[in-house]
């Protein structure tokens, strides 16, 4: 098969920092385009990476004959307007995560996939770092014993008041932006969907958005909780937790391409007795390459291991626990 011809819309500080350079790298893909709504500023990042062509608005680059996949890290509320633009357009679709604004939104996608009859994804990058296949495996291969409990945190502080992430009607807020890793790590690992879930959620002042949200998600095995924080120090961490012992992943989400990744297998013990620990390490691996290479080889074989049907699960559980954050109950999963 040739290479797939990429196009970026947006050139944010995200696609400019992470995306473009991951996507130079990638084999079995050629970063063709790039866009902003500004055709002086689209040239010069296309001048800046050597990237061919730029196109001065997203519909441009959406119409682009001589495309093949588009990227969408446009802010949140417009993932799903443009992904339709693309799909209608003939291109297939790998979005950032948040896939939607809510679940609704997140159907209009899924119709537009199926008449388009092309391939979209929601692009959680974590889902690509090995360590996480491997928490999955020893999980299924019963080294903790039986899974009943998760536990993870994130947080760091956004103070620009301008960044969309601080807009709650461009989909900002802390449940939406980081809240959801460990939130689709929890349903990967048990491997289950939440049936109902709880929040306690507090709100900025000044911007409205969720900025210290704490949640449950009772799953049929067991429960999974986290806190996600866009005011606090910065801080990563999730945990798994089984009958006959538990798994540690200290940098579970960001993980950093030129970092070390280690995880934590904790054994069966006394309460009185010296922890029975060893550590399983992984080659610094760059999850964005990862991403965009198994998206590549998902188009190829017609099939892909993350379909929408899995990002409407997640915006379905996001749906919940803002509805609990509102009524201060627990809420269905529906």
């Amino acid at each position: 098969m040739s290479k797939l011809r990429w196009g970026i819309l947006s050139s944010s500080g995200f696609a400019v920092e992470h995306i473009i350079p991951a996507l130079l790298q990638c084999e079995g893909l050629e970063l063709t385009v790039v866009s902003s709504r500004s055709a002086e500023t689209a040239k010069q990042l296309a001048a800046k990476f050597g990237i061919a062509r730029a196109h001065g608005s997203y519909q441009a680059l959406v119409e682009d004959p001589e495309l093949d996949v588009v990227y969408n890290p446009l802010p949140n509320h417009l993932h799903v307007p443009w992904s339709i633009k693309a799909l209608e357009a003939g291109k297939h679709v790998l979005c950032e995560k948040p896939l939607a604004m809510n679940a609704a939104e997140a159907e209009n996608l899924i119709a537009a996939r199926d008449k388009a009859g092309l391939l979209v994804q929601e692009a959680f990058v974590i889902r690509h770092h090995p360590q996480w296949r491997r928490v999955r495996e020893l999980v299924r291969d019963g080294r903790i014993g039986t899974l009943k409990g998760a536990q993870g945190w994130l947080s760091y502080r956004l103070e620009d008041a301008e960044n969309f992430r601080n807009k709650p009607e461009m989909g900002g807020g802390g449940l939406m932006d980081i809240g959801v890793y460990p939130m689709v790590t929890s349903r990967y690992i048990f491997e289950a969907e939440p049936t109902r879930v709880f929040a306690a959620i507090r709100r900025d002042a000044e911007t409205g958005v969720d900025c210290l949200a704490s949640a449950i998600l009772d799953y049929p095995a067991g429960l999974a909780s986290f806190t996600c924080s866009t005011e606090l120090a910065v801080q990563q961490h999730m945990a798994f937790f089984g009958s006959h012992g538990r798994i540690e992943l200290s940098d579970p989400f960001a993980q950093a391409p030129d970092r070390e990744a280690q995880i934590l297998i904790g054994g069966d013990r006394g309460i009185w007795d010296p922890a029975v620990e060893s550590h399983e390490s992984f080659a610094p691996t760059n999850m964005y390459i990862n991403q965009a290479e198994e998206f590549c080889q998902a188009v190829e074989r017609g099939k892909l291991e993350f379909p929408l049907e899995d990002a409407l699960a997640n915006m379905r559980i996001l749906d919940a626990l803002f509805r609990s954050g509102n009524s201060d109950a627990w809420e269905a999963v529906t």
